[in-house]
C-alpha cells in the first residue's frame, strides 16, 4: 500500500468517526468538534485526490447517520463460454454490467435492472458468486469503502444495446479480455469469476 493510499484510508476512517459523532452525540460542543473534524477530512481528501473541496464534500461527506460501506452489484453473464462486458463511457475501460445498489431493490432486482440498462440483455440471477471488499483488491483508491457483489446470471433474451453510461457491448473469452475499467473490476476478479462459473457447486467467495 502506497503512502497516498494509506493516507486516503486514514481520511476515510476520520470521516466515518466524524459522521458517527454527528449522528449520536448530544453535546453541542462535541457536535461542533465533529463538524470541524469532518471539514478537515474533506480538505485532506481534496488534497490527496486533487478534486475540488465542493466535489469532495458532495461525494464524501454528504451523508448522515452511522457510516456503512456502499454496495456495488455486478452481473456475471456467460454465452458460449464468453463473458459479457460493457465499455464504460467515463474511462473507456470494459467492466461487468452493474453499479451502486439502489434503495428499495434487492440484489437480484438490481442486477437484472443494471444488466438490462447497460447491455440491453435480459437475465435471470442464478447464484451469488462472490462478496469482496474493494479495499482488499488492486483497485485505484476511492473515497468510499465498498463491498462488491458478483452475481451469476442466466441470459434469457434481449440484444446488445448501449446506454448513457456504456459505448460498446460484447462477449469475451478469458484469454481475450479487453482493457478493463479497474475502478470497477480487475483481471484477477475476472479470472476468479470464470473459475466460479466453471465450478457451479463451489461455495461463494467472500473477503
Amino acid at each position: 500500500m502506497t503512502a497516498d493510499t494509506r493516507g486516503i484510508e486514514w481520511v476515510k476512517r476520520i470521516q466515518a468517526i466524524a459522521q458517527a459523532g454527528l449522528a449520536y452525540s448530544k453535546d453541542a460542543y462535541d457536535l461542533e468538534r465533529f463538524e470541524e473534524l469532518r471539514a478537515i477530512s474533506v480538505e485532506m481528501m481534496s488534497a490527496y485526490s486533487g478534486l475540488a473541496i465542493e466535489q469532495v464534500a458532495n461525494l464524501f461527506a454528504n451523508e448522515s447517520g452511522y457510516q456503512t460501506p456502499k454496495v456495488d452489484v455486478r452481473g456475471v453473464v456467460m454465452q458460449d463460454g464468453k463473458l459479457l462486458l460493457v465499455k464504460e463511457k467515463t474511462d473507456g475501460g470494459w467492466s461487468l454490467p452493474g453499479g451502486w445498489a439502489d434503495i428499495g431493490l434487492s440484489p437480484k432486482e438490481i442486477v437484472v435492472k443494471e444488466v438490462k440498462e447497460e447491455s440491453g440483455y435480459d437475465v435471470e440471477p442464478v447464484k451469488l458468486l462472490a462478496v469482496l471488499d474493494r479495499n482488499k483488491h488492486p483497485h485505484p483508491p476511492l473515497a468510499h469503502h465498498v463491498y462488491k457483489l458478483f452475481i451469476h446470471c442466466k441470459l434469457t433474451g434481449g440484444q446488445a444495446q448501449t446506454s448513457i453510461e456504456t459505448t460498446e457491448v460484447g462477449f469475451f473469452a478469458e484469454n481475450e479480455l479487453p482493457s478493463l475499467s479497474t475502478d470497477r473490476v480487475t483481471s484477477g476478479q475476472i479470472a476468479m469469476l470464470f473459475k466460479q462459473v466453471r465450478e457451479p457447486l463451489g461455495e461463494t467467495i467472500f473477503d
